[in-house]
């Protein structure tokens, strides 16, 4: 009598792999991924983690992974190349970068409709009309990464290369939007933290996340969201002039998107943000592991962290109910409201990068420079 079998298929396999580095690479579409990457794409992103490659890293190279395979199966039939030839990374800038003048005149200008439905109907697409260049420049570079990760050389610093994205970005412009269309600035923060004065513990919650999310320097919702209270070290009281000490914490960020593996970044938070904070945690009875945590309608507080998306939902819900237009912010914006309130009020772009940790003086003074020019002396020549 045979017996029976306990092997299990490759797309199974795979579930398996990728359930075993979830806990660094959350995943929210693991059996779907399972089917469309390959052995070959799962053993490289495992071989990522092991290599202490950071979260937020992670999860963008796993994202345009899944999306370039989607694209090839949709396009060619078959899986990525490794490496891909010359010729089909001038076709993905094709299909991505168009002209919509052209588009209306050619249809078959452009990416082909069977493969933007496919695309679209597996949740991969969604925008109308050609990508944003810089997308498509990061998916360019994602897909040279893990080229040179599985040890090969790809051509993706060809001239024609080089050339396509530059042509094809001019005829198809698109006008740049931040990740946020409006800042999270202190007015706004005021209007929000507003809406969370009843007591009650998802209060206590969110006006905590808005508070430390701005206070120590506009942190991403990943980092807000993965907060431990291991992280956490009280700080000598902050001596003020007439008034009493105010409460100081120090957050441990260890590891973060543009810091070194073995660099521990921290932050610091004075005052109010801090009595916010120890307000949730005192309620809450959350003496260790993750800081920010569900709460069901009926008051429980859960074991288990946030999402990252449910701190973007917090502030979409704390500005409807401050009577704001929710669309128009979103988590980041409490990031760039940082940088914007700093310029407002007069403090120097490198004392604020030092608490936004911010690597790029360029980046930053993007925002820096949006408030100090729309109210310098310049603007005002009449």
């Amino acid at each position: 009598m045979p017996k029976p079998s306990s092997s299990k298929n490759p797309v199974d396999l795979r579930v398996d792999a990728l359930d075993t580095i979830a806990a660094v690479l959350p995943l929210e579409r693991r059996d779907e991924l399972a089917e469309l990457l390959t052995d070959q794409d799962v053993e490289t992103l495992r071989h990522l983690v092991n290599e202490g490659m950071g979260e937020n890293t992670l999860r963008a190279l796993t994202s345009d992974l899944a999306y370039l395979q989607a694209w090839s199966l949709a396009a060619t039939g078959t899986s990525l190349p490794w490496p891909a030839p010359e010729a089909m990374l001038l076709k993905f800038v094709a299909h991505h970068l168009w002209d919509p003048a052209k588009r209306a005149a050619d249809p078959h200008h452009g990416m082909p409709a069977d493969v933007d439905s496919s695309l679209r109907d597996q949740g991969f697409l969604k925008t109308v009309g050609p990508h944003a260049p810089d997308t498509v420049r990061r998916r360019l570079a994602t897909w040279s990464t893990l080229t040179k990760w599985r040890g090969m050389t790809g051509n993706f610093s060809s001239p024609a290369l080089k050339s396509a994205v530059r042509l094809a970005a001019r005829a198809a412009p698109r006008q740049r939007s931040r990740k946020s269309a409006k800042a999270v600035t202190g007015d706004v923060l005021a209007k929000m933290l507003a809406t969370c004065a009843s007591g009650s513990l998802r209060d206590l919650r969110d006006r905590a996340i808005l508070m430390v999310a701005f206070a120590s320097g506009g942190r991403r919702r990943s980092e807000i969201a993965g907060l431990r209270v291991e992280q956490l070290s009280v700080e000598p009281p902050i001596t003020v002039p007439d008034g009493p000490p105010l409460p100081s914490l120090a957050i441990h960020l260890g590891r973060t998107k543009t810091s070194g593996a073995d660099h521990d970044e921290v932050v610091y938070l004075t005052g109010r943000p801090v009595e916010a904070l120890n307000a949730w945690l005192e309620a809450a009875k959350i003496d260790s592991a993750v800081v920010f945590r569900k709460v069901d309608r009926w008051g429980n507080v859960s074991k288990r962290a946030l999402e990252p998306s449910a701190v973007n939902a917090v502030v979409k819900q704390r500005a409807a109910l401050a009577g704001l237009e929710a669309r128009e912010f979103s988590a980041h914006g409490l990031r760039s409201g940082y940088l914007t309130e700093a310029a407002n009020r007069g403090i120097p772009l490198p004392e604020a990068m030092e608490q936004s940790r911010h690597r790029s003086v360029q980046q930053a003074s993007g925002y820096y420079n949006n408030a100090t020019r729309r109210s310098g002396k310049a603007a005002r020549m009449l």
